[in-house]
C-alpha cells in the first residue's frame, strides 16, 4: 500500500478551494449537490483507510483475538511506519465511530423530539405555535409528515407578503431534502476534520438554494430578502428554539450576503462551471482529489485482503 493509504486523510485539503468559490460563483443547488457529494466520498474513503490502517494497530496488541497472520511482518510491512501509524488509528477510528454515531442519534432524537411537541396540534402541513419567541423550521418526516413550524411570534412581525415568502423557503427545504445534506456533510467533517470548511458552505448554499426556490415561487426577490432580513432582526438576542440540525429562514449562513444576493440577478443555473475558471479550475480539482481519494482507498483496501489472504493460514 505505502503512503497511497495515507492520501485519503490529507486529500480534503484539495476541496477546500470549491468550498470558497462554490457559494460565489455557482448555483446554490448545484453548489450543495458538488461539495455534499466531494465530502461523502472524501469521508468514507479516509475512514476506510484509517480501518485498514487499524488492522496493523490491533495486531500489534497483546492477547488480541485476531489470527495470528494479521500479525505477519509482511502484513506490517503494507504500512509505512507501521509501530506510530497502527496504534494512532486504533484511538482515531473509535473516536470517529463515536462521534459521528453520536450525531446521528441526536439528529433522530430532535427529530421526534419536534414530532412528539406537534402531537397536540392538527395535522397540517404548517404548525402554527403560540409562542411569542420569533422562530421557524422545517420539519422532515417523511412524505405527509413534513410539516413547516413556525410561531405567533414571528408571524406578527411580517407582511402578508413577506409570510408567502417565509413559507415558501421553509417548504424549499422540505422538497428538497436539505436536511439530508446539512448531516451529510456534518458527519463528513466529523470523520476527516478538513472537511469543515465543506460543511459551512454547505449550510449557507442550503439556505440560499431554499431562498431562490422561495423568490420564483413567491415571484419576487425582494420580499424574500426582507423577510429574511426581518427574521434576523426580530430574532436577534433572543434564545433559539429551533431544534439543532433542522433548516430555518435565519437560522444558518451570513444573513447579510443572503440578502444581498437576492437583491441582485438571480444566478445562473450551470450543472458544471467552466474549466476556463477559477471555479472551474476548483471544481475539477476537488472532483480530481476525491477520484484519487477513491482510487488510493479503493488500492489499500484490495492490498490488504490479498496480504491477509496470503497471510492467514486456511
Amino acid at each position: 500500500m505505502g503512503v497511497f493509504v495515507f492520501l485519503p486523510l490529507v486529500l480534503p485539503l484539495t476541496a477546500w478551494p470549491i468550498a470558497r468559490l462554490a457559494e460565489q460563483h455557482l448555483h446554490p443547488r448545484t453548489a450543495t449537490r458538488l461539495l455534499t457529494g466531494v465530502a461523502a466520498v472524501m469521508a468514507a474513503c479516509s475512514t476506510l483507510c484509517l480501518a485498514l490502517v487499524m488492522v496493523v494497530g490491533t495486531a500489534q496488541l497483546p492477547g488480541n483475538p485476531l489470527p495470528d497472520g494479521w500479525s505477519d511482518p509482511e502484513v506490517r510491512a503494507a504500512v509505512p511506519y507501521d509501530e506510530v501509524a497502527g496504534k494512532a488509528a486504533i484511538p482515531a477510528l473509535l473516536a470517529v465511530l463515536v462521534v459521528c454515531g453520536r450525531t446521528w442519534w441526536r439528529h433522530a432524537r430532535v427529530r421526534r423530539r419536534a414530532h412528539r411537541a406537534l402531537a397536540g396540534l392538527r395535522n397540517t402541513e404548517v404548525a402554527v405555535l403560540p409562542d411569542g419567541a420569533p422562530y421557524a423550521y422545517a420539519l422532515p418526516g417523511g412524505g405527509r409528515r413534513d410539516r413547516v413550524v413556525v410561531t405567533t411570534g414571528l408571524l406578527e412581525c411580517l407582511e402578508p407578503a413577506e409570510r408567502r415568502a417565509l413559507f415558501a423557503h421553509e417548504r424549499a427545504h422540505l422538497s428538497a431534502r436539505h436536511h439530508r445534506f446539512l448531516l451529510t456533510v456534518r458527519l463528513a467533517a466529523q470523520a476527516n476534520p478538513f472537511l469543515r470548511p465543506l460543511r459551512t458552505a454547505v449550510s449557507y448554499t442550503t439556505e440560499r438554494w431554499a431562498d431562490e426556490d422561495a423568490a420564483r415561487t413567491v415571484g419576487s426577490r425582494r420580499a424574500v430578502a426582507r423577510a429574511i432580513g426581518k427574521a434576523a432582526l426580530v430574532s436577534r438576542g433572543a434564545p433559539s428554539a429551533t431544534p439543532a440540525g433542522l433548516p430555518g429562514l435565519a437560522a444558518a449562513g451570513p444573513v447579510p450576503r443572503r440578502v444581498a444576493a437576492l437583491l441582485g440577478p438571480a444566478p445562473a443555473v450551470r450543472t458544471w462551471p467552466s474549466l476556463f475558471t477559477a471555479v472551474g479550475v476548483a471544481a475539477w480539482g476537488a472532483a480530481t482529489g476525491a477520484v484519487v481519494s477513491a482510487m488510493s482507498s479503493a488500492n489499500s483496501a484490495v492490498t490488504m485482503v490479498l496480504i491477509l489472504h496470503a497471510a492467514t493460514p486456511l
